[in-house]
């Protein structure tokens, strides 16, 4: 078994485990037509699939973070992501829609181990500094998946059926799984875990909740990511039906604002040595605002362009970029004893408030970009909020970028 070391390879195999989720949601979306024919159903039938994923992955999230801080992370992750490859794997085969939905549920609930302990295994290798440049690295690596994913599976669909891209799904699965084994180590020695049971669980989450510097960071990650999954959900009826353009020129600038949102998440990670992420966060998070704003404004007044949509899109892609890694790491540090837990509460929020907000930004029809930018403009100012008022102004000085010894 490999030391624990935070070399290169290391982080590779978090990053490919973190892509469960863009992988699984991002790769089949453009079969959803043909899906609904062959299972005999309607958009909004296989739509479910995509539902129980997110739920099973909200699910997972909160059960396996606090089990692997008392059984240890490497076992949970092995067998989660093994599931999650067979689960995925009789996606392909599903006869139904009630088949593929439930199978869903599974993946999601297993995949959510590489997600969850993913971030667990950084949290105790690493701390300060350090723990907020692995983040960055890998967000920014994760930042790969939304674009690859979408023109992978289009292309295996249209070549092979959509039954084929869940074949696709459980191979990548399938080698997450080999990556884990020969190069994630157990990371969580004996003396540092909980051994009293589910009742020292309840106790570590309410801990963890009542971590005022763990809540405020932790809600600034899940509003930032609300913001975010309300783009991803309204997108394509923003540039596509208001804007008049096609589904290529819409594919380049999702792949462009990934890829802002990728690029910032690196230049957070080279400067956080320096620069207290603390800073960083704050910097990222009144970016989201000032641009949100602004875009709901303008689309108020209805002067919205695709230069001044493309502009401030630019802008928030690049707050994201800044709020995320040094999100999660400020909030997992401030609870080292019960990184498990910490992790799972995170994710967990996470995907609830990304499952609430796709259905809300629609509610105001195909033909107005309102809706969208006011619940990103929400979402955003409400992040800003809870980073100053529940966690506070004053930024410390970087900590030294160092590693924890391996156990």
């Amino acid at each position: 078994m490999p030391s624990v070391k935070p070399a290169g390879a290391l982080i590779a195999v978090l990053a490919l485990l973190s892509f469960v989720l863009p992988m699984a949601t991002d790769l089949y979306l453009s079969a959803f037509p043909r899906m609904a024919e062959d299972l005999g159903t309607d958009a909004s039938g296989v739509q479910l699939t995509l539902t129980a994923f997110l739920i099973g992955l909200a699910a997972g999230q909160l059960v396996l973070g606090p089990l692997s801080d008392r059984y240890g992370r490497r076992g949970l992750l092995l067998a989660g992501t093994a599931l999650c490859a067979a689960s995925t794997a009789l996606c392909a085969l599903a006869p139904t829609l009630e088949w593929l939905v439930a199978l869903r549920f599974v993946t999601g609930f297993a995949g959510a181990a590489g997600v969850v302990l993913g971030r667990a295994v950084i949290s105790d290798i690493a701390t300060g500094a350090a723990a907020a440049r692995l983040f960055g690295i890998l967000m920014a690596l994760g930042g790969i998946a939304p674009i690859v994913a979408p023109l992978a599976g289009g292309a295996v669909f249209e070549g092979f059926g959509w039954r084929a891209v869940f074949w696709l799904l459980a191979a990548v699965v399938l080698s997450m799984f080999a990556a884990a084994f020969f190069l994630i180590p157990e990371t969580l020695p004996r003396e540092r875990r909980h051994a009293k049971g589910f009742t020292t669980t309840v106790r570590a989450a309410a801990g963890v909740l009542g971590n005022r510097v763990y809540l405020g960071h932790t809600l600034v990650f899940v509003f930032a990511s609300g913001a975010l999954f309300s783009y991803i959900s309204a997108s394509p009826f923003l540039y596509q039906k208001m804007l008049g353009m096609s589904v290529q020129e819409y594919s380049v600038i999702f792949a462009a604002g990934a890829l802002i949102a990728t690029l910032s998440s690196a230049a957070s990670a080279k400067l956080v040595g320096r620069v207290p992420p603390s800073v960083l966060l704050r910097i990222g998070l009144v970016a989201m605002s000032g641009s949100t704003a602004v875009s709901l404004l303008i689309a108020t007044i209805g002067k919205l362009t695709p230069v001044s949509a493309l502009s401030l899109l630019a802008i928030t892609g690049a707050g994201l970029g800044l709020v995320f890694g040094n999100a999660t790491a400020l909030a997992i540090e401030a609870v080292p004893e019960s990184a498990g837990t910490a992790s799972a509460l995170l994710g967990t929020l996470q995907s609830g408030l990304g499952a609430l907000a796709a259905p809300l930004v629609g509610l105001g029809g195909q033909h107005t970009a309102i809706p969208l930018y006011l619940a990103m403009t929400a979402c955003s100012v409400a992040a800003l909020l809870c980073g100053s008022f529940l966690v506070g102004k004053k930024a410390k000085r970087p900590q030294p970028a160092r590693f924890k010894p391996a156990p």
